[in-house]
């Protein structure tokens, strides 16, 4: 047998400076930094620009330090120093990282900075712009895609509808063939495009260019969309069909979209199937959407219960109890602005069919004897009482 000296002797050469000890000071210096970033987050800046320094080389504890240094900077309203830490940041997404963590740190960056786009327009356009510009560098197609996806639903909401049409124009593009038409291939991103285009063209009433591109969305075969893309663009095609008074075609649209909804757990389902009874009572059918299996468990939801109960009272022609579930559920059902604008028309079917029923038994009425039981009624009062 050998010495002991000889047997613990493995060609192992140390030093003071191994990886595995550095990446070990490393790490503590992100997490005792990452500790102070409540009570103390100028120590905190402090302590992340020392792990970007301790890193030989760009890589994964660095990012992580950047992508904490740009929130902290961004709590703090210094957006200069955030913008510029950003920047740095972004040098790592080419190879210091993977591309899924870097996706996955960008898309928490931007919802964020996002959180508050609309009091600080400028610094918004600014950060994705800077995204944007580094995502088409690394030639992160997906991200890039993603990105402008996003950008696009923040400008919806805040109503910048020609910041958003520029952003649609760019998505469309990366989406065709060389030869200008849609790339089939490209269907799901397609439909992704076409979603929040739809969802403008409602809320600007441009009718024709949304029955336009609702046609295109649905001839589209090759995608394997998100539900909730496929209930976004179902709803929008139903008000569109309301707008046209197109009643059957509106309810199949508004179940379609509920369903999809219900599969992706997104409570627009609720609303969806508020229209789905409004478009039924508009038909005048004797079909109670509730008795079908998809919508029967949310027949005694609290949101549905006032609709369910609207039917109940239309579809017996009982004008006063129909009047009664307006007035005692305004929040319910008269604060949304689409269905408000159909209850008049739900109103003068409801008083027709009581009309009708009033004066069947008779060759000859005064109209002073029809006035009894449709003045009290006092409908357009309560109309007019909501706005």
């Amino acid at each position: 047998m050998g010495s002991d000296a000889d047997m613990e002797d493995y060609g192992f050469e140390y030093s003071d400076e191994e990886p595995e000890e550095q990446d070990v000071d490393i790490e503590n210096q992100y997490y005792n930094s990452k500790g102070l970033v409540e009570t103390d987050p100028e120590e905190a800046l402090a302590g992340f620009a020392e792990v970007v320094c301790m890193e030989p080389e760009k890589a994964e504890w660095g990012f992580k330090a950047l992508k904490q240094t740009v929130k902290i900077y961004y709590r703090l309203g210094k957006y200069k120093e955030m913008m510029d830490a950003y920047r740095v940041m972004l040098t790592y997404i080419k190879s210091a990282v993977t591309r899924n963590y870097s996706e996955k740190c960008l898309n928490n960056i931007m919802d964020y900075v996002s959180g508050s786009a609309s009091q600080n327009f400028g610094l918004l356009q600014e950060f994705y712009q800077t995204t944007l510009q580094a995502l088409e560098e690394a030639n992160n197609e997906r991200l890039w895609f993603k990105t402008n996806l996003k950008l696009c639903k923040i400008l919806f909401d805040m109503a910048e509808y020609g910041c958003m049409n520029k952003i649609l124009k760019e998505l469309h593009k990366s989406c065709r063939r060389e030869d200008g038409t849609d790339d089939q291939k490209k269907g799901t991103q397609l439909l992704e495009v076409y979603a929040i285009e739809i969802q403008m063209y409602t809320v600007t009433k441009n009718n024709k260019k949304l029955k336009q591109l609702y046609h295109k969305a649905l001839s589209i075969k090759s995608a394997i969309p998100h539900p909730r893309i496929m209930g976004i663009i179902h709803e929008c095609g139903g008000k569109m069909h309301m707008a046209e008074r197109q009643w059957a075609d509106a309810a199949t649209d508004f179940f379609e979209a509920f369903k999809n909804y219900d599969e992706a757990g997104n409570q627009r389902r609720i609303q969806c199937l508020k229209y789905l009874v409004l478009a039924n009572m508009l038909m005048e059918s004797e079909v109670n959407p509730f008795d079908g299996q998809e919508a029967k468990p949310y027949k005694n939801d609290p949101e549905i219960l006032a609709m369910t109960n609207l039917i109940a009272a239309y579809q017996r022609n009982e004008i006063l109890e129909f009047e009664k579930i307006l007035k005692t559920n305004r929040r319910t059902i008269m604060d949304d602005p689409f269905i408000w604008i159909y209850i008049e028309d739900l109103l003068k079917n409801i008083r027709t069919q009581v009309l009708l029923k009033l004066i069947k038994p008779y060759t000859r009425i005064r109209i002073l004897f029809i006035s009894k039981f449709l003045l009290p009624l006092k409908a357009q009062v309560l109309i007019s009482s909501y706005w």
